[in-house]
């Protein structure tokens, strides 16, 4: 894998391939091992997508399921050199990068905001019932109260409430601001 170094473009996402059900031990393995060998300027970051959603049983309690967006997958963030490479590569349970061949492809910025794999460290601060001001957009100027959140948390719906009667409309988050 000498041209591994060669094809160094900083820090960006890649994706190894794991065995089914070994994704978390992948995950934790990776943060030991870089903890331990003092890998922090190579290896920034590791992530497994889930989904949490709530089921309820027959009688009636809830129950919080995790289920993986992609399962055999991790996400790691990572400056690609011999080292980080091989430190990635040979962990138990990691079949290898994927990538044309031998040769480990970072993701887009598309596909890094497709897969949310980076989440901007801004809380999400919105809750059912709150009362939002649009800020920016083709609704700006309204208000109204929070209807619904999508599932990325990147749209919302809002009761906006105009002088004849109320309408849903649907904003992305970063045009919406708290009411005060």
């Amino acid at each position: 894998m000498s041209n591994i170094n060669e094809m160094n473009q900083g820090p960006r996402w890649y994706v190894a391939h794991t065995y089914t059900g070994y994704e978390n031990k992948v995950k934790d393995s990776i943060e030991k091992i870089v903890e331990n060998r003092g890998l922090g300027h190579l290896i920034y970051d590791v992530k497994v997508p889930i989904e949490t959603s709530v089921e309820v049983n027959d009688k009636g309690e809830e129950k919080i399921i995790e289920t993986k967006l992609f399962p055999s997958y991790v996400f790691v963030k990572m400056t690609m050199t011999d080292e980080s490479w091989h430190v990635v590569r040979n962990i138990t349970g990691v079949t290898g990068f994927v990538g044309p061949g031998s040769e480990p492809t970072p993701l887009t910025d598309a596909e890094i905001e497709m897969f949310s794999v980076e989440v901007s460290s801004e809380e999400f601060k919105f809750k059912i019932g709150d009362r939002v001001e649009v800020v920016s957009g083709i609704f700006e100027g309204y208000s109204g109260t929070l209807q619904e959140i999508s599932e990325d948390k990147k749209q919302l719906v809002v009761l906006a409430s105009t002088e004849r009667r109320d309408i849903p409309i649907m904003v992305e988050t970063k045009d919406v601001r708290l009411a005060e």
